[in-house]
């Protein structure tokens, strides 16, 4: 696999190999010893599997005492993924990095702890799959406004559908006066 660093300090691009002819493909998703080499030593305690169709659009969330780091992919159709440095005292504070992870590129993006994280469905369907380094804790989550003009994230989808939670997240100011 190959690991490619991002302008977000400590998110990384994982460009795995695979292995594909006329029948098909396979790809190694995690191995424990191969990525701690790669800097991702993470112990992960929960795997999620959701199915978009497109335009929608999930983030920027985030959870505020109990941050989760995440190993996220896609297996089928393409997303825009996106991670938000919002770790105060960080070298990219308040910088956000995008990337499109498909099933033919077979990337992984690595959003380490701290980081707030969305994506939008860029195919007709999407199925997207994320590892997590803790629980997650419906009470303990938060969220930033995901056209923010602060942050200025160049979302790929004019008109996202969105659920209730996502239209009324705060906005960055809002989210940097309650730090």
């Amino acid at each position: 696999m190959e690991v490619v660093a991002t302008p977000l300090a400590g998110v990384m691009l994982i460009k795995p190999k695979v292995w594909g002819d006329s029948r098909g493909y396979f790809v190694e998703t995690w191995q424990q010893e191969r990525y701690a080499a790669a800097g991702i030593d993470a112990s992960f305690v929960q795997d999620n599997h959701s199915m978009s169709t497109y335009g929608i659009l999930r983030g920027l969330h985030f959870q505020k005492s109990r941050p989760q780091g995440k190993l996220v992919s896609v297996s089928l159709g393409s997303v825009f993924d996106v991670a938000v440095d919002i770790r105060p005292g960080s070298p990219t504070f308040g910088q956000w990095y995008g990337v499109e992870l498909t099933q033919d590129n077979q990337w992984q993006l690595w959003v380490p702890p701290g980081m707030a994280h969305g994506f939008a469905v860029t195919s007709h369907v999407a199925h997207f799959h994320y590892k997590c380094t803790d629980y997650y804790c419906p009470e303990d989550e938060g969220g930033i406004r995901w056209n923010d003009p602060d942050l200025a994230v160049a979302w790929p989808v004019a008109q996202p559908l969105l659920s209730d939670k996502d239209r009324h997240t705060p906005s960055w100011q809002e989210f940097l006066a309650g730090l």
